[in-house]
């Protein structure tokens, strides 16, 4: 097997996603909307103004408009790997490139904050994207994310799963596997990002018609790029014993289904000498107990392990 098709996702068929997505995206917009929303609440907890800022992901161009009209930055720039989503989104106080969050376009020490909004879920090399985002960020520059992650399409994994084994006797991938929250801020710490934080909030929608799902992935450029995907059409019984499987097995009593989608966001800083650093071990000049107004009880040896 090649390396190339050794990746989990194929690139090139994501980009033709996002082509795709380039007209449709307002049909199904809910996701960017709730992740732009949120980021603009989480840098109002920000205490600083950012003058050259860098978007990995322009989607409509709503990211770099909002951050546009909050800090009337010096440069701002987007990135987005589809060229046909790139000319939708353009805007002419935001530079628009073309360009792969895998390699990116960035010369290092040239921002001093960096947003990627919903599309660092689907690189091959999550730790290497991180890495060049922190390469490109300034001494104490910050880097917010936003990514699908945890049990987001959850119910719609099974559904597929069990549908293949019914009408075609085996199961291949029809949705991408998704990074777990613990292991997101240790690869911020494996970027060398300093102060690395993951948390994650959650968006359910309720879908009256399970086709609506599938309509909205396409909608939005998130329909199947995995390398490993079967390369024909979906079966038309596959597909009915799939939406009959998660109307009846995921529904509410309503008759609608709740899709969930857990949405990581990961917060970072370059490192910097002027940053809080944490004390070294023994240089604390009052006892714990004494902070706590306690007794302080040592341990035996025989109870230190």
């Amino acid at each position: 097997m090649s390396t190339a098709q050794s990746l989990p996702f194929d690139r090139d068929i994501l980009r033709h996603r996002r082509d795709r997505a380039a007209a449709t995206l307002a049909e199904a917009d809910f996701l960017l909307t709730h992740v732009r929303e949120a980021l603009e609440d989480r840098l109002t907890d920000v205490n600083r103004r950012f003058s050259r800022i860098a978007v990995i992901g322009a989607a409509d161009g709503s990211v770099a408009r909002m951050l546009a009209a909050r800090y009337a930055p010096e440069i701002l720039v987007q990135i987005e790997l589809s060229e046909t989503m790139a000319a939708h989104a353009r805007d002419p106080k935001v530079f628009t490139l073309v360009g792969d969050e895998e390699t990116l376009p960035l010369a290092d020490g040239t921002f001093d904050l960096i947003v990627a909004p919903l599309t660092l879920h689907a690189v091959n090399d999550l730790p290497g994207a991180l890495i060049q985002m922190r390469r490109a960020l300034v001494p104490d520059g910050l880097l917010i994310a936003a990514m699908l992650a945890g049990d987001t399409l959850a119910p719609l994994r099974d559904a597929f799963a069990r549908a293949e084994m019914e009408t075609v006797n085996g199961v291949s991938p029809r949705v991408s596997p998704m990074a777990d929250l613990r292991d997101l801020g240790g690869l911020l710490q494996r970027a060398g990002f300093a102060l690395p934080v993951a948390d994650r909030d959650t968006l359910t929608v309720r879908y009256a018609s399970p086709l609506r799902l599938l309509h909205d992935l396409r909608a939005m450029g998130e329909s199947n790029a995995l390398t490993e995907r079967r390369r024909v059409f979906l079966r038309r019984d596959t597909l009915m014993r799939a939406m009959e499987i998660l109307a009846a097995d995921h529904a509410d009593a309503d008759g609608k289904t709740p899709i969930r989608f857990d949405i990581a966001f990961l917060h970072g800083w370059s490192p910097s000498p002027e940053q809080q650093q944490p004390l070294r071990p023994g240089s604390a000049k009052m006892r714990l107990a004494d902070a706590l107004n306690t007794a302080e009880h040592p341990l035996r040896d025989d109870e230190s392990h």
